[in-house]
């Protein structure tokens, strides 16, 4: 019994349900617990720019050829946009065919109102050269105090092609590096530990604030959205794990403590430092890690991308607009290049939503506010479904890239090798 108290999964799954429960019985209690879940995410994202920067240069720099790490990142960006499409595309197909929009009233606040004309002119501001601008950063140091991912990515790209090239004169540097991500790695299980707390307080304002009673009239919106993610990951995922040569199923199990923390604080870069030691661990190389992982989080959104199609789809069928097959592949050729910003920006999803809509003109767009009161309750699927995606995009760029010890994943996906680094995290 005090093993399992002692396990990451079961605390972290333990304090869900308990957040559910208090935002169910006591809701203004239960908003007040908020500041847990934003103090969590923040110590997380505060050590993420150090991580991602460390792991990148020091791959790069212990890689040698350069042209390998040219085609890494060309073969990574070739997977995600082939992944994405396949995940636009899914989401519209099954909201055609389920049609989650029919019969649901068109109703606008002046709140609603308020918020969506927020949304609106975020979107006049973000397109997709917008995106590639903001690539490279202005300020190095901004780029590492604001989080800014990809940022980061670049610079931590330019610096580890410059290590590199001086030879034995950057080994001193390397190995500084070497060390200094020991640390780094060492505070993320130490911030870990306190995840539960942080899930707890996410959960619990979640459905404190919304309330279970809002998802009603978009029932058939949640589940469609969520059927869809599951179909897609069992379907289209298992088929490339199968290609590849891995079980999908061993892959779950084995980060199902980062699906939990994502569910619960409704972030997947809550556990963006984890699922990097994690990738490494099941066999991937620290250069294909560094490099794959935190791109996919601006460039691989399969969850992001089947929300947005649906949603499109969903609000034309509310506001009784009729799209063509035409008009439908035009949607999937926007959002392509819309949802590669997604990850950027607060409110993201919204904001390519909106700027999908402008640059369409045929639905109105006021059939916003709708999903307003539910966009949270699918934010977490969205996390876990993007999470996962980007797993599994590193395992097979470092297959493809014969950076893959498949003796260190039969090793860390055994029951008893599991446990040991279970235990070992939570004591």
């Amino acid at each position: 019994m005090k093993r399992l108290f002692k396990n990451l999964t079961f605390q972290v799954l333990t304090a869900i349900v308990i957040g559910i429960l208090l935002g169910i019985f006591a809701p203004e209690t239960a908003k007040m617990m908020e500041p847990l879940g934003t103090i969590f995410i923040n110590a997380v994202k505060m050590i993420i720019a150090p991580i991602i920067f460390l792991t990148i240069v020091i791959g790069i720099a212990k890689m040698g050829d350069m042209k390998k790490v040219g085609r890494v990142g060309g073969k990574a960006l070739l997977y995600f946009e082939i992944v994405t499409t396949i995940a636009l595309a899914i989401g519209l197909i099954i909201a055609n065919i389920v049609k989650p929009g029919h019969g649901v009233a068109l109703v606008q606040s002046d709140a609603a109102a308020e918020q969506i004309a927020q949304y609106t002119k975020g979107s006049a501001e973000m397109g997709f050269f917008d995106f590639l601008f903001h690539i490279v950063p202005s300020n190095v140091f901004a780029a590492f105090a604001n989080g800014e991912i990809i940022q980061v990515v670049f610079f931590a790209v330019l610096f580890g092609f410059a290590l590199a090239t001086l030879g034995k004169v950057g080994e001193p540097v390397v190995d500084l590096f070497d060390r200094l991500a020991e640390v780094f790695y060492k505070i993320i299980n130490m911030i870990m530990r306190v995840a539960p707390i942080g899930a707890f307080g996410a959960i619990a304002f979640t459905i404190g604030n919304y309330g279970i009673s809002s998802l009603i009239p978009l029932a058939k919106l949640m589940a469609s959205v969520y059927a869809t993610m599951i179909i897609f990951v069992f379907v289209i995922l298992n088929i490339i794990c199968r290609m590849y040569g891995f079980s999908l199923w061993k892959y779950l199990k084995y980060i199902k403590e980062e699906l939990l923390i994502v569910l619960g604080t409704s972030s997947s870069e809550s556990v963006l430092p984890r699922m990097m030691e994690r990738m490494e661990e099941l066999g991937c190389s620290k250069s294909v890690t560094g490099l794959v992982i935190p791109t996919g989080y601006s460039f691989n959104l399969d969850g992001t991308s089947i929300y947005l199609s649906m949603a499109v789809i969903f609000l034309a069928q509310v506001s009784d607009v009729h799209l063509s097959i035409a008009q439908q592949i035009t949607v999937i050729a926007i959002l392509m290049l819309t949802s590669k910003g997604a990850a950027t920006v607060t409110g993201g999803g919204f904001i390519v939503l909106a700027s999908t809509l402008s640059a369409m003109h045929v639905i109105p767009m006021a059939g916003l506010a709708l999903l307003l009161g539910v966009d949270r309750f699918m934010s977490e699927a969205r996390a876990i479904i993007n999470m996962i995606g980007n797993g599994i995009a590193a395992i097979v760029v470092a297959k493809s890239e014969k950076e893959f010890d498949p003796k260190r994943l039969e090793e860390a996906t055994s029951t008893k090798a599991k446990e040991t680094a279970t235990d070992s995290l939570a004591s």
